[in-house]
């Protein structure tokens, strides 16, 4: 298998983990991302996480108020090398965070390192999405 190869099937282990949790799982994320205090996120709801019990739990909370989803990436663009490798590309769809749903389409980056057991996520980095920002702020002003 090349290594362009490798990435997209990485890469749709990762969309498969993410509508995972977009339809409530906690924990989706473990197989997916690498366990560093290194990895890095930069989700659609703003804020940075920083190591993968940050990352993790950033995940888990989200999982915990979600309860559907449907996120694709689109337009996807792979760099790769021997053990790095990046894609961009737009993330479109719809989920659903405590029974409001909001529209997604924005842009992302995600960076993958070659592991033990194969390719891992190190950084994933999304647009901030007005949508997502908007539910939490009803949900917010619902409690």
């Amino acid at each position: 298998m090349s290594t362009e190869s490798e990435i997209r099937a990485a890469s749709a282990n990762f969309y498969a983990a993410l509508n995972r949790m977009a339809k409530g799982e906690a924990g989706a994320m473990e197989g997916v991302w690498s366990h560093g205090a290194e990895v890095t996120a930069l989700h659609p709801i703003g804020g940075r996480e920083t190591g993968w019990q940050a990352v993790g739990s950033s995940f888990d909370g989200v999982a915990g108020i979600a309860s559907g989803g449907d996120i694709r990436l689109t337009q996807q663009h792979i760099v790769a090398s021997a053990d790095m490798a990046y894609e961009v590309g737009v993330e479109t769809g719809t989920i659903t965070l405590g029974g409001l749903t909001a529209t997604i389409e924005h842009r992302v980056t995600n960076i993958y390192r070659r592991e033990a057991g194969g390719w891992r996520m190190v950084h994933h980095h999304t647009d901030v999405s007005p949508a997502m920002l908007d539910v939490l702020a009803r949900l917010r002003a619902a409690a």
